[in-house]
């Protein structure tokens, strides 16, 4: 007692109200996410394959009750057809821990092939509570400390932004409604920005690599941490400090591979039959109505029809290489924090727009670091993660997710409007578009940049609302069943295409903002 009272005379009045502001938006984000979680899940009641749920329990179940090497093939007792493993190796780790918690619970939530479909209301509660301590464990801690240690501004803007981020509807909805685990990924990948962000490369390196290790989407980062690491090494020099420091990095992110796959290393047919299952390119190029190039092109053009499988992998591949080089490329050249997180955006926006097998869902790893830029650039962002959230509607839909998709986009977006004062954050300077919107007020007299700004945002808006409605509201027609979904692909496509143009002109003209010319990165 007598430490603590000490402690806290050492705190400012300031930091007592800063530390107390961030225990409110925590627990208002815990309390919006246990709120989602009381609802419907993917393939409730719904058999034979269940859904996302039933995805996760299985693999406690195969995990608990299997040998490690079994795992990834397919046998008597492991029906790869039925849910099997497709993630990397610290997913299966996971789901092993999870199945002893539930073992000592119910033996029944893990029992081999008996399981199948378990549902119970304990065993929903068990689930959800295991994604919120997820949260509680690795994502939270890192959201708060990127918002207090690595983003400029006042206490209340940093609290503004904290609470905003922590109730980004997208996340919230997939985790806590949909059923997913995306928060431990996204939450390793934010404590390797946290460890580059802070100087310690080492430790964000490691963070990533965990990151990679439980998502093979991670890819969708590698780059930009791959460009900045190697050009802040080359910038320190490769025959001093730089090749030091390079040559640590890389041990740490081996030594980190090879602690991860060490079961699967001494046969090296584990080794191959674990990447087959996390690349299945049996799958084709998209699954559903996902909001990138292909989905939407091939509304026009059958191209899954038209192009051999191998013609499609090859297309993507190139177009991926081709929209994500030129970030890649200024990163590497200049190896800033500011360029490292712009690159972060354009990097995953390239991967979803154009890369082989995307799905709905990926589009969290493209809104993972457009919340980092929260503070720097509002308005975009906020738009941004709304359309994010609207591109997944369908989804939401079918799992009966549709109220708590309105109040927390709701509430997002109010939150949004008033404590990071949207609308008064869309001039050419704020949005560090600057001399390069000069021709636009010549040809377009009478009209300011950031009328055209609010007007887009508001149109915006009302787009996603009125498609909103109809799609929960209206039938679809006999001829196009899937009008609606089409509809919102097509719609949050554009959204999409348009922020990847203009995060890379912002990265690539790097136009610094009036106010902080003469601060340092």
């Amino acid at each position: 007692m007598h430490h603590c009272g000490i402690f806290v005379q050492t705190l400012s009045w300031g930091q007592m109200e800063t530390w107390a502001i961030v225990s409110i938006c925590v627990l208002l984000g815990l309390t919006t996410r246990w709120t989602v979680s009381l609802n419907s899940y993917s393939g409730a009641s719904k058999p034979p394959m269940f859904g996302d749920y039933e995805a996760q329990r299985h693999w406690q179940e195969v995990t608990y009750n299997i040998p490690v090497h079994q795992w990834y093939f397919n046998t008597t007792d492991n029906d790869l057809n039925y849910w099997g493993l497709d993630y990397p190796p610290l997913t299966a780790y996971h789901s092993l821990l999870c199945a002893h918690v539930a073992n000592l619970i119910n033996p029944d939530w893990v029992k081999l092939h008996s399981s199948r479909g378990f549902e119970s209301p304990a065993h929903k509660l068990f689930m959800r509570a295991t994604v919120i301590v997820a949260d509680i464990l690795i994502y939270i801690p890192a959201v708060v400390i990127y918002c207090l240690y690595l983003t400029e501004g006042s206490a209340k803007r940093k609290a503004s932004m904290l609470l905003c981020v922590l109730l980004y509807p997208g996340l919230i909805l997939i985790d806590n409604g949909h059923f997913q685990y995306n928060s431990i990924s996204l939450g390793l990948a934010l404590w390797g920005v946290l460890g580059l962000g802070l100087g310690w490369d080492l430790l964000g390196s490691l963070a990533f690599t965990l990151a990679l290790n439980y998502k093979q989407m991670e890819l969708y980062h590698a780059l930009p941490f791959f460009c900045y690491l190697l050009g802040k090494c080359v910038r320190q020099g490769l025959t001093g400090r730089g090749l030091t420091a390079l040559v640590k990095i890389a041990v740490t992110v081996l030594l980190s591979f090879a602690l991860c796959w060490s079961p699967f290393l001494s046969d090296p047919q584990q080794a191959v039959q674990v990447a087959r299952r996390l690349f299945p390119v049996g799958r084709g190029l998209f699954e559903d109505k996902v909001a990138n190039t292909w989905c939407s092109l091939n509304v026009l053009i059958k191209i899954k029809t038209l192009l051999s499988p191998e013609t499609q992998i090859y297309l993507s591949l190139a177009a991926t290489l081709l929209a994500v080089s030129p970030s890649s490329v200024k990163l590497l050249t200049k190896p800033t924090f500011w360029q490292f997180r712009l690159a972060l955006v354009n990097s995953s926006l390239a991967f979803f727009l154009f890369s082989y097998q995307v799905h709905e869902k990926s589009i969290l790893l493209a809104a993972l670091p457009v919340c980092l830029l929260m503070n720097e650039l509002p308005l975009v962002s906020v738009w941004f993660l709304q359309a994010s959230t609207f591109s997944m509607l369908p989804l939401l839909l079918k799992d009966g997710l549709f109220l708590p998709y309105i109040v927390t986009s709701l509430g997002f977006l109010f939150f949004g409007l008033h404590l990071l004062s949207l609308l008064d954050r869309g001039t050419a300077d704020d949005l560090r578009l600057g001399p390069l919107c000069g021709r636009l007020g010549a040809c377009l007299p009478g009209l300011t940049f950031s009328s055209l700004v609010r007007w887009g945002f508001a149109s915006s808006v009302l787009a996603i609302a009125a498609l909103t409605f109809s799609s929960a509201v209206l039938a679809a027609p006999a001829r196009f069943p899937d009008l609606f979904p089409v509809l919102v692909s097509t719609l949050t496509y554009a959204h999409f295409l348009g922020a990847f143009v203009y995060f890379s002109i912002v990265q690539l003209v790097d136009v610094p903002r009036r106010s902080s010319k003469k601060k340092a990165n």
